[in-house]
């Protein structure tokens, strides 16, 4: 039975999405796979997915670095398999053809091994958000070990060759990933291509070098008498870093204390590595700053954000409210068997309030098609969620809310979230919102001015919850009372349209009845 190189190209994941990053090989080189092993964690701008292997085979190379942005069709794994373990011949898991090169052989996978959207469930998996966090820390390690040279005389006699993503790159991608040493000098084929050979110009200590040579030779440089080089050993300074000042270029000790002091304030800016939103940062030669690429999640919200505020006029009303009888519903609910599976909240019963208002004010669940010049009125109500994870800001919503009780929409409510923080939430999830709720409350805000979700007419902001003095039946009692804020677009709803939903959301608020009557 011979055996044959295959190439996996990073499949499409839908929703129009035509890259994705390399987050975590779950894989080395020389592990044996099987089908539908998850070999690799991608994350694209909406999720972060798993992807499994098409092929049962070794693994023969990896063929991107974890931390790299790559375009769909891109090979990123090469497997090697027997003839009978590959597919239709010419054919990968995402239908285009395989890419590989001329030891590649033919063959490709099954029909339906790998092919699966993200819609199936069953391949294109969410992900855990600890992992995620952790694989920054590893991604900065492995390319600093990409840039460390081999062998310096196998450098030089021969230069390492330019390794694309389907070139001749694997090996060295997979001493990456691998975290293995440097390879032999009589392999200067394995060198990485993010290492050249030549660096002519000294690098400042404080960046990653990419030749070592270079580094040392700028440090044995540096002039400074054997106390100076002490103190600086003592402060923990760098002296290839210090500005000299004295004759002949030569460091003194007060260079090396007006260094010392300069550089004191990164004990004051330093944070922690493991901090999500710094994992995938650079830091700045002095320590200043963290430099983070704007990518997947956070550069979606932020291109959706910018679309939704330039695009729709926004307009905001604000309504306080007395809810201290949705509170004693509340309590009672919490007592209730029907309820004891499910957490019951406050936001629950502003999320049917809008289910109920939405009924009375149709008109509000539409959304505006600019290149039809149409509005589009929802039959259904697919009520978002508006839910902060260490990715970044998420919207999934719930299908078809206006069908759901409400022991079934405090269970879609607590599923919906929990799949959230987990960071789990598919892209079919987000997709296809009608109308949003954005709960301020559970930071301790009273009240805010939201962003529309792109493609929707309306957001409701919900606010703390306080005990506070009101005026009831002619006297002032402490009674408990929130802040509604309700962002419309204007173009879909005027500002009569927005003030009588939000009046009716209230009105469910401060008398949960409403519902009974309006339901």
């Amino acid at each position: 039975m011979s055996l044959k190189n295959q190439r996996f190209p990073l499949p499409d994941v839908g929703e129009g999405l035509t890259e994705a990053e390399i987050v975590e090989w779950q894989v080395a080189v020389g592990d044996t796979v099987e089908v539908n092993q998850t070999i690799v964690e991608i994350e694209t701008a909406k999720s972060l997915v798993d992807l499994p292997s098409p092929w049962t085979g070794t693994v023969a190379a990896l063929l991107v670095e974890p931390g790299t942005t790559v375009d769909v069709g891109t090979p990123i794994i090469e497997i090697t398999v027997s003839d009978g373990a590959g597919g239709p011949a010419g054919s990968t898991p995402n239908g285009t053809v395989s890419e590989a090169g001329p030891d590649a052989g033919s063959g490709g996978a099954p029909a339906g091994e790998g092919a699966q959207d993200e819609s199936s469930g069953s391949v294109l998996v969410g992900y855990g958000t600890a992992e995620a966090k952790a694989s920054g820390r590893r991604r900065r390690h492995q390319v600093a070990s990409a840039a460390a040279p081999t062998s310096a005389p196998a450098a030089a006699a021969e230069p390492a060759p330019a390794a694309g993503p389907a070139g001749s790159g694997g090996a060295a991608a997979t001493a990456v990933a691998t975290k293995a040493p440097a390879a032999p000098a009589q392999a200067p084929a394995q060198v990485p291509a993010r290492a050249p050979a030549q660096t002519p110009a000294p690098v400042p200590a404080a960046a990653p070098a990419s030749d070592t040579g270079t580094t040392t030779a700028a440090r044995a440089r540096v002039l400074a008498k054997p106390p100076v080089r002490k103190l600086a050993k003592d402060l923990g300074v760098d002296l290839a870093g210090v500005h000299a000042s004295g004759p002949g270029g030569i460091v003194t000790r007060e260079d090396v204390v007006s260094h010392a002091e300069r550089s004191s304030v990164r004990t004051l800016t330093h944070y922690p590595d493991d901090e999500p939103w710094l994992a995938s940062g650079v830091v700045s030669p002095d320590g200043r700053q963290t430099r983070v690429p704007v990518r997947s999640v956070r550069k979606r919200t932020a291109e959706a954000m910018v679309a939704s505020a330039f695009t729709a006029p926004h307009v905001t009303v604000l309504h306080s409210v007395d809810v201290t009888k949705t509170m004693k519903l509340v309590a009672n609910l919490r007592e209730d068997r029907d309820f004891a599976d499910v957490k019951v909240t406050p936001l629950l019963i502003a999320a049917k309030a809008i289910l109920l208002a939405v009924k009375r004010h149709p008109q509000i669940n539409a959304s505006w098609d600019d290149a039809a010049q149409e509005i589009v009125y929802k039959h259904y109500v697919n009520l978002g969620i508006a839910a902060a994870t260490p990715r970044g800001l998420v919207v999934p919503n719930i299908k078809d809310a206006h069908t759901l009780d409400l022991l079934g929409l405090a269970k879609a409510l607590v599923g919906l979230t929990a799949t959230a923080r987990a960071g789990r939430t598919s892209v079919t999830d987000m997709s296809d919102g009608t109308i949003t709720i954005t709960n301020l409350g559970v930071f301790g805000i009273d009240t805010g001015t939201p962003i529309l979700n792109p493609g929707e007419a309306g957001i409701l902001a919900f606010g703390a919850i306080r005990k506070q003095p009101w005026v009831h039946k002619g006297k002032v009692k402490p009674r408990w009372v929130t802040q509604l804020s309700f962002s419309f677009d204007h173009r879909l709803a005027d500002g009569e349209l927005g003030a009588r939903f939000i009046k009716d959301v209230a009105r469910v608020l401060e008398e949960p009845a409403h519902g009974l009557v309006w339901g």
